[in-house]
């Protein structure tokens, strides 16, 4: 909602190349409060004032010499490319209004004035001319707020990315058929199993001597939307050496609730788990 003095501060321009109404109009609004009003009897001049000042309203009387108030609109619209022209013509004319608001302008009062008439057009033109600017200045704050938040929210993916990136051999993610839909670090290589080829379920491709009993404990976690946190599964590769993997899971889930797949990070621990199994042993033969 607008303040009544928020009404009362916007600048108008009066144009009328008749002396006696210029000053007739400038006396009622100045009796009625408003603050900052400017008036030509010079129709040549309005575009010139207008590009300086962009006025909130202006009053334009429709018959003048040299240029008539038809004329000044084309002006105008060189000039407010959004098409919206704050205009309020002056007319004796019923003929001419249709073809006034046809050419731009958004009312009009007939000569001679009602004063109460004209107050009252006068009046609601421009709360709807102030609301229109609100509006349009907070949309503009509206997306300039979106984009230092987008900006805010790819600088936090990137950082997060690059943290997982640093504490694990790959980042995943799958869609809720188990699809692999985005993958960082060299998974498919790990894997031992071609970029093009088709994971299960549990984002791991069905190649591979793999140890069932692990494989169906995972794919028991997936299958329940259960996350799961430094889960090691193992398989035998083709020179018949143990390779072990470590992955952490947690479900995606939409803003309904629905399920759309999930993301984790994993490593290749085959190093860690040869050696702990080797100091198990050099420490069950001291025993």
């Amino acid at each position: 909602m607008l303040e009544a003095s928020e009404i009362l501060k916007a600048s108008i321009l009066i144009v009328d190349d008749q002396e006696a109404n210029v000053l007739l109009l400038e006396k009622m609004l100045r009796n009625a409060g408003y603050e900052r009003i400017t008036s030509t009897m010079d129709p040549r001049t309005v575009c010139p004032l207008h590009l300086e000042h962009r006025y909130d309203l202006i009053l334009l009387d429709l018959q003048m010499p040299d240029m008539d108030g038809f004329q000044v609109m084309e002006g105008l619209k060189e000039i407010e490319t959004t098409g919206y022209l704050p205009v309020l013509v002056i007319t004796a004319q019923p003929a001419h209004k249709l073809r006034a608001l046809q050419a731009g302008a958004k009312d009009f009062v007939s000569k001679p004035f009602d004063l109460v008439e004209v107050q009252t057009r006068i009046h609601n033109m421009l709360e709807v001319r102030l609301l229109y600017q609100k509006l349009d200045n907070y949309n503009k704050v509206l997306e300039q707020t979106v984009l230092v938040r987008t900006a805010e929210l790819r600088e936090s993916e990137a950082r997060f990315k690059s943290l997982t990136e640093l504490s694990s051999d790959w980042y995943w993610e799958q869609d809720s058929q188990g699809t692999f839909t985005k993958v960082s670090g060299p998974v498919f290589e790990m894997l031992g199993i071609d970029a093009d080829s088709t994971p299960d379920a549990a984002g791991i491709a069905a190649t591979g001597r793999w140890n069932e009993a692990e494989r169906a404990q995972l794919n028991d976690n997936i299958a329940n939307r259960r996350p799961f946190l430094d889960f090691v599964y193992s398989r035998t590769n083709a020179d018949g050496t143990l390779q072990y993997l470590q992955v952490s899971g947690e479900p995606m889930f939409d803003s309904s609730s629905l399920f759309i797949g999930y993301r984790g990070i994993g490593m290749d621990i085959t190093d860690r788990m040869r050696r702990d199994q080797e100091e198990k042993h050099l420490g069950s033969d001291k025993d």
